[in-house]
């Protein structure tokens, strides 16, 4: 009896550990996570940019399509540059929150401006890419970006350049990238911030000569006549109305482009259970229909990257930002 006892006490703790390794891999400890409570998807900005759209339209995505079971809000962190946004984040380590960046991830930092950095997060997965756009009022004397960067050569501060970023960011290093390859002084490029939306006002009064942005807003007005782009700073023509016509730089003969990545990030040392979660969601999303006709909508191209392949971008995008931070005299 004494025996057969033992062995039922072996038998019961055998049944328990599996019991407790059940549990593990559903509450996400070593196996899947799974949410248990609404999504928050933090846009590090006000409402109607490019981070605000981006999460406001995979959260659409997410519930329209049952990716995710549970609700998904959007909140919008503006202030900083970004640097509010992700301070929230990080300040977090709730896996139920998480947010859209781009390049001001790397840049403000770079600057100076905020002590978080790609770093201080976690990087998910990359959805989109958008691209930069230079343009001009429709009666400028130039037509094309070798035309412009002629001109520079001989004078760079010849030509204001007006951009929605601070210096140092967004807009002002897609236009100092090519210039540089164009082979303009770019430390005497005149780079104006008008980070209150005036941009466009000022290229169609004449205050500023070029206008360096996304490439979505430029649609409108091209189609209203009121301005010419340039060129655009993807590898190849964009698809869509109005887009296709955009020449590249690449076309005009400066090898060099600038890519706008979008992606997600979540808390700093995420649980890997819940990164791999975020990835695949993140995938389904970059794989729908659904998404596809938001890309086409908004001009985006498509670039999905897994957490670890995005790691090693960021990592890899800091280096050369950087250097050029550092010649413009802009790095810390």
């Amino acid at each position: 009896m004494k025996k057969i006892g033992m062995l039922g006490v072996a038998l019961m703790l055998v049944v328990l550990a599996a019991c407790g390794n059940d549990e593990a891999s559903s509450d996400g400890g070593s196996g899947e996570w799974q949410p248990d409570k609404n999504l928050e998807i933090v846009a590090p900005a006000g409402a109607g940019g490019g981070w605000d759209t981006t999460a406001r339209s995979v959260a659409r995505v997410f519930e329209d399509e049952g990716i995710v079971e549970e609700s998904v809000g959007v909140v919008n962190k503006p202030g900083g540059g970004g640097a509010v946004g992700w301070s929230y984040v990080n300040n977090t380590d709730n896996p139920h929150t998480i947010f859209v960046s781009s390049p001001p991830l790397l840049f403000v930092p770079l600057n100076g401006q905020s002590d978080i950095s790609h770093k201080d997060v976690t990087p998910l997965a990359n959805v989109i890419a958008d691209y930069g756009a230079f343009a001009v009022a429709e009666d400028a004397k130039w037509d094309n970006l070798t035309e412009l960067f002629e001109d520079m050569k001989g004078d760079p501060s010849s030509v204001t350049v007006v951009g929605a970023s601070s210096p140092g960011s967004m807009d002002h290093i897609q236009f100092v990238r090519l210039a540089k390859e164009a082979g303009v002084d770019i430390k005497g490029i005149k780079y104006v911030s008008a980070q209150d939306g005036a941009g466009l006002t000022q290229i169609l009064n004449g205050s500023a000569d070029v206008y360096s942005t996304g490439v979505a807003e430029t649609v409108e007005q091209v189609k209203a006549g009121k301005i010419r782009v340039l060129g655009v700073t993807s590898e190849e023509r964009l698809e869509g109305d109005v887009l296709s016509d955009f020449p590249t730089a690449v076309e005009q003969g400066i090898d060099a482009t600038f890519v706008n990545w979008r992606g997600f990030f979540g808390p700093k040392d995420m649980d890997p259970a819940a990164v791999a979660y975020y990835e695949e969601k993140l995938k389904e999303v970059s794989d729908s229909e659904a998404f596809g006709k938001l890309r086409d909508q908004y001009g985006w191209g498509e670039m999905f990257m897994g957490s670890e392949e995005y790691k090693s971008f960021l990592d890899e995008q800091e280096e050369e930002v950087s250097t050029l931070l550092e010649e413009l005299g802009l790095g810390q």
